[in-house]
């Protein structure tokens, strides 16, 4: 999709908004806007911020078309007269973020946009659609990045959402630790692995099993994956070890299994395989699998060899959204100062003014008198209105800038450098401490 055509993909009061603040002046006024979490869902200490990069591209390129406008004008959502600016509408502003596959923690600023009222409110939308999705996907791929607990993992739930949300899970996926994809866009756009053999379509296109498993092999190659249980598992196994056989190997690389009770199944196939001299061929386990149920398998001791996700990790399983908010903390004061600005309503009692982020080990934030979590190695430090000095060897910087002055900073970083860094981090969560203001 052209990115203008994202325009449009937005809440109308965004556009009331903009249109109100065109009449009395507020457009120009200075704005800084924050992207947050008010909790991390019940079990989960970390999230994953995916999405920050994919954010950045779509806002240097935002742009009104003229049928656009011509609608919006049509409609009454926006005057006429401001037609030319919306024509001429781009964002000028600079952009703050994670990186992406950096751990976040409840009222982390993941997202910093600075600029005028009027380039910030039409953002909301197009910011947390992005955010909230890949970071859901992320952080549930986190967990089952660590339930599997060194198993391969392979995303594959694009029959199970939108198409191009598909292509966005399988990368978030990947980035949190996943292995590979089934999805082909992923992997030709961004360079996620693919892995992929055969449906149960492919064994009731032929006479038997035996001819399906053959001409897979004949085609793939014997380190194929063989789906055994679309009639029985155990003769599968044995029909899919005698074909591995007819090409002079003890076995097929792996074989899958789709169905019923997949821990007796696991250690049944286990057993049988090795019988038969099968004994390095691995087994794939599929099947509406979520990191409990992964967690269970692991635990049990089951002899599973990779895990195939699919519904569960591309809709967040537990946890659809992270909840993330976009929303103004500070605006432009008459003698040309900002104003800290927050909400305050029942549970919703916000933050005002700019947040600024560094992280240091739980052993210099003791020694500098922060309090640190038992358990931490790592603490996360908020500062409000209170910029960081960067010549401190002691801070790491969290918030990189991904806009300057209307333009995108450096280049996107490859899927694989993504996800060394996050499964780098998975293990080595940050503790939480806010300096007082």
């Amino acid at each position: 999709m052209n990115h203008s055509e994202l325009a449009l993909h937005t809440d109308r009061y965004e556009l009331t908004m903009l249109n109100a603040a065109l009449i009395d002046g507020t457009a120009q006024r200075k704005a800084v806007f924050e992207v947050f979490a008010r909790f991390l869902p019940p079990g989960r200490d970390v999230g994953i911020v995916v999405g920050t990069e994919r954010v950045a591209d779509a806002i240097v390129n935002f742009r009104f078309t003229p049928s656009q406008v011509t609608w919006l004008v049509g409609e009454a959502i926006v005057n006429e007269r401001f037609a030319d600016y919306l024509l001429g509408f781009s964002f000028n502003g600079s952009v703050y973020g994670y990186a992406e596959g950096e751990t976040y923690l409840a009222h982390s600023p993941v997202l910093r946009v600075e600029g005028s009222f009027a380039e910030g409110v039409v953002l909301e939308t197009l910011v947390l659609s992005i955010l909230n999705h890949d970071t859901a996907v992320a952080s549930t791929a986190a967990q089952m990045v660590r339930a599997a607990q060194g198993r391969r993992l392979i995303e594959m739930g694009s029959r199970r959402t939108h198409d191009e949300s598909a292509v966005h899970a399988a990368r978030a996926a990947y980035i949190a630790g996943f292995d590979s994809t089934s999805n082909l866009e992923a992997g030709y756009r961004y360079g996620v692995p693919t892995a992929g053999t055969a449906a149960h379509a492919w064994v009731l296109a032929h006479e038997n099993e035996y001819d399906a498993f053959v001409a897979q092999i004949e085609a793939q190659g014997v380190a194929t994956t063989l789906l055994v249980d679309t009639f029985d598992i155990d003769e599968g196994i044995v029909t899919a070890v005698k074909a591995a056989n007819h090409f002079g190997s003890p076995g097929p690389g792996a074989i899958r299994i789709d169905s019923g009770d997949l821990e007796t199944g696991a250690f049944a196939a286990r057993a049988l395989l090795d019988s038969l001299g099968a004994r390095e061929t691995g087994i794939v386990a599929t099947g509406d699998l979520d990191e409990r149920r992964i967690a269970d398998l692991v635990g049990a001791g089951a002899p599973v060899d990779a895990f195939g996700v699919g519904t569960r990790v591309v809709t967040g399983a537990n946890c659809p959204s992270p909840g993330f908010v976009y929303k103004l903390v500070a605006i432009g004061a008459s003698e040309g100062t900002m104003r800290p600005v927050a909400k305050r309503s029942l549970e919703k009692q916000d933050r005002g003014g700019t947040t600024y982020v560094r992280r240091l080990s739980a052993r210099e934030a003791r020694r500098i008198g922060l309090a640190v979590d038992d358990g931490s190695s790592e603490v996360e430090v908020l500062f409000v209105d209170d910029p960081v000095d960067d010549d401190n060897p002691s801070w790491s910087q969290v918030q990189h800038r991904l806009i300057d002055g209307g333009t995108r900073v450096g280049a996107d970083t490859p899927v694989a450098m993504l996800r060394e860094r996050t499964v780098g981090r998975l293990n080595d969560p940050a503790g939480f401490v806010q300096r007082p203001r």
